[in-house]
This record gives C-alpha cells, structure tokens and sequence, in this order.
C-alpha cells in the first residue's frame, strides 16, 4: 500500500510540473503575440478617429492622397487633382501628416507662416504625361 501512495505521489507531480509548462507557454505567448497586437490596433484606431480633413494619407491599397470630407465610416480621399475616391474609415493604412499634440502646441511659439508655393504633389504617371506633353 505505501508503494502505491509513492507511485500515485510521483505522478501528481509529473501531472503538475506538465501544468505548469503549459501555462508558462500561454503567459509567454500573451506577451510575445497578443499583448503587441492589441496595442498595434488601439493605434490603428486611435489614428483612424483622429483624421482630419487635409490629412495626406496612405490607403490599405497603397494609394496616397488627401482628405477632403469625412462622414461617419466614409471618408473622401483626393488622390490626384480632380479625382476623388470613396473610402471606408478602415481603408485608412497610415496617416502622413503629424499632428503636434496639444499641450506642446499651445506652449510652443507660432512659427512664422510660409509663402504659398502654389506646387502640388505629383504623382509619377502625371509626372510622366508631362514630360510627353510639355505646356
């Protein structure tokens, strides 16, 4: 009888040792996986609320313009002059145009204001029917 309390007490012990692995493992592969990517998709949407009508944007597509309009979940993209595309809010990849925050705008001095260039970004097709079509 005492041999089979030791057997049993042996294997309790495998069992909680194997328990333990595998929580181990789930704790790390919280914080290597899905720790990082819960913050990843609080700043894609933080980003996403906090665009503004002349933000220069890049779409999930890989095209890049300008807001015009923003709805609710619809968001009016210029991506060369005169052309303009409907968007959804999450279509949004990255947002080009920095925004200072709050507090350091209000304490920073006014930067003096710059001279309109009257130049527009150009995309490489427009800058290619350019050159084929001077003037």
């Amino acid at each position: 009888m005492l041999t089979l309390i030791a057997a049993n007490t042996k294997s309790s012990s495998g069992g909680s040792a194997f328990f333990l692995i595998i929580v181990l493992a789930l704790g790390l592969m919280w914080l290597i996986v899905i720790r990082p990517q819960r913050r990843k998709q609080k700043l894609q949407q933080s980003m996403q609320t906090d665009l503004a009508v002349g933000d220069e944007v890049l779409t999930a597509g890989g095209v890049y313009g300008k807001v015009t309009r923003i709805d609710d979940d619809e968001v009016r993209v210029e991506i060369a002059p005169k052309v303009e595309v409907r968007l959804a809010r999450r279509a949004i990849a990255a947002q080009l145009t920095e925004h200072a925050p709050v507090a350091a705008a209000a304490t920073a001095e006014p930067a003096e204001p710059e001279a309109p260039s009257g130049e527009r970004w150009q995309s490489a097709f427009d800058a290619e029917s350019d050159k084929e079509n001077p003037g």
